[in-house]
């Protein structure tokens, strides 16, 4: 048995969240949906190839043009 056990112990954020859903059993789906709209979107493999490919480098000094020296 750990040193630290407690039976059955839920924390306040646990307990909210357990009530949360148990009013609204559908919020899940809608989170799912939201991260689906910003996050999981495909990734165009070629496009960012192209992309990494047109890169210029940085100077190491960016304000140094080029006619000063």
């Amino acid at each position: 048995m750990h040193i630290f056990y407690r039976p059955l112990y839920q924390s306040d954020v646990t307990q909210f969240i357990g009530q949360l859903v148990a009013k609204d059993p559908g919020i899940e789906a809608r989170q799912r949906q939201g991260r689906e709209l910003l996050w999981d979107k495909p990734v165009n493999r070629e496009a960012w190839t192209e992309y990494r490919a047109a890169r210029v480098a940085q100077q190491p000094y960016v304000y140094l043009t080029e006619g000063k020296k």
